[in-house]
């Protein structure tokens, strides 16, 4: 068909293991090189810097020079988005890839989704942003209530200059552990920046995992309870 978007070319790009691994570890947000990255696929550098020069043009992932390095990181929410429903997709249907090390209970509890927070935490905080009226769903977005921006600004978070942002400020993602939607967008990332501002929450050095303390995660609920 005409003028109609090439899903095959996206999926045969994603389908490879290699390239699938590569995007996986990109999840976290972070920007790494080709050694990282070939590590992380358990493939030579060449064979990375292959699969990069693909992912590259399909605008899948960007690349920046600093100094002599180069590092890689995905393109955009959108992209982090696909692939974190594409997780969903093959935990719903048993297509787990099984391999040896400690378990992912830290993983489904939270972690980086692209830029935003996921996992059991993420989940909270959407149901409790929801179940304030702080966020508003309709059949085609997201929105953050009047309340809602007054809620935010009270914990240090400035919703007028994410709105000035050409990003969308409030995303539903569907998390892939617990089924339920987390908040993405600008909102979102702004929201996992500030747990680690607090001193709440760290990244987990080598996953997309984020370690919330015991005081961080009881900060983290009493902001974001239930009426």
């Amino acid at each position: 068909m005409p003028n109609t978007p090439d899903i095959a070319m996206i999926a045969s790009l994603i389908g490879d293991r290699a390239r699938a691994a590569i995007l996986m570890s990109l999840m976290a947000g972070r920007s790494l090189t080709a050694t990282e990255l070939a590590r992380a696929a358990s493939v030579t550098k060449q064979t990375a810097s292959s699969h990069l020069s693909k992912l590259a043009e399909a605008q899948l992932i960007t690349m920046e020079i600093v100094g002599r390095h180069r590092y890689f990181r995905l393109a955009d929410h959108e992209v982090g988005i696909v692939i974190e429903n594409l997780v969903g997709l093959a935990d719903r249907v048993g297509a787990v890839h099984v391999r040896t090390g400690p378990p992912d209970t830290a993983l489904r509890k939270a972690r980086v989704c692209y830029d935003h927070l996921a996992g059991e935490l993420g989940v909270l905080i959407f149901d409790s942003l929801t179940q304030q009226g702080f966020l508003r769903t309709t059949k085609k977005m997201l929105i953050l209530t009047e309340d809602g921006e007054r809620f935010f600004y009270d914990q240090g978070i400035d919703v007028a200059t994410l709105k000035r942002r050409r990003r969308p400020l409030c995303l539903a993602c569907l998390d892939w552990s617990v089924r339920r939607q987390h908040l993405a967008g600008s909102l979102g990332a702004a929201v996992l920046n500030r747990c680690f501002a607090l001193g709440w929450a760290r990244p987990q050095k080598g996953t997309r995992g984020v370690l919330f303390s015991a005081l961080g995660e009881r900060s983290l609920r009493a902001r974001f309870t239930y009426r």
